[in-house]
């Protein structure tokens, strides 16, 4: 999956050192990242500080620490003049799904979801005045009214439902994405995360499940999701009612016939392949 980026070790700790000529830079506009004029099969690369000092003048006095992979760490900066950049442009955060190399892709997409809350916490919602950095901990704080507000997860559930040797597929309706996928919602406030797993079944595709057993969890950055995977079996009747409101179709599918198709980054994904081949 993206997180898997081993050998290489991803840090969340919140250090806010200053950067050196080596640190990456992230920068992010409107679902896009910022890379450098290329072929889009070579390996991605970001920006370093030393790259961009003497086109951005104010470059080290608005950065915004974000994290570290090894000893290579990475900042935010939130807004960035590329027309000071001719050799850079912003290009879908999509790109991440498949470039290489993948804690390079992991860093980059997990940036754009920090770049996200940073975006949406200016202004403090409680007394509408400007946000501060906290100095302690990834937190923004109002220094007139004390609001302090943290990085915001939602947790969400991708469900395996199995009956013997069968697995359902679905489709989500109105999506760009069409690849299959399995059923999948977010949690609600005052439900456990198995609570989470019968209700969405029963909302989507209309039946009763039993014996959940866990199976992973995955951060999914695309979304800004924590996802927590299960598998599950058909308890009674198999017949389907689909919500065609939340997916264009849902069906069974023998272990052989589900399809290989797509990336392997995704929790999805890799639950699909483990029935397929009997490892779940």
């Amino acid at each position: 999956m993206i997180q898997d980026i081993a050998p290489h070790t991803y840090h969340n700790e919140y250090k806010p050192s200053a950067p050196d000529k080596n640190s990456f830079i992230l920068a992010y506009e409107k679902g896009s990242i910022l890379l450098p004029h290329q072929e889009r099969e070579a390996d991605i690369y970001f920006p370093r500080f030393q790259d961009l000092e003497e086109k951005v003048s104010d470059l080290y006095s608005k950065y915004i620490y974000l994290f570290s992979i090894d000893d290579q760490r990475f900042y935010l900066i939130p807004e960035l003049d590329t027309t000071l950049l001719p050799d850079y442009e912003f290009q879908d955060v999509r790109i991440l799904r498949t470039a290489r190399p993948q804690h390079l892709a992991f860093a980059g997409v997990t940036g754009h979801q920090l770049f996200q809350w940073y975006s949406k916490r200016r202004f403090c919602g409680c007394c509408g005045k400007p946000m501060v950095h906290d100095k302690a901990e990834r937190k923004m704080i109002c220094p007139a009214c004390g609001n302090g507000e943290y990085p915001v997860l939602s947790p969400a559930v991708i469900v395996g439902v199995t009956n013997g040797d069968k697995l359902i597929l679905s489709k989500y309706e109105g999506r760009n994405h069409t690849r299959y996928a399995m059923i999948a919602g977010f949690a609600e406030i005052g439900e456990t995360i198995e609570e989470t797993v019968h209700r969405e079944v029963m909302e989507e595709i209309g039946i009763k499940v039993k014996n959940l057993r866990y199976y992973k969890s995955q951060p999914w950055s695309f979304s800004g999701t924590l996802l927590f995977g299960f598998y599950c079996d058909l308890d009674g009747d198999d017949t389907l009612t689909v919500d065609h409101s939340e997916l264009s179709m849902a069906s069974w599918f023998n272990r052989e016939d589900i399809p290989d198709e797509g990336d392997n980054i995704s929790l999805t994904k890799e639950m699909m392949m483990a029935f397929k081949h009997g490892k779940a």
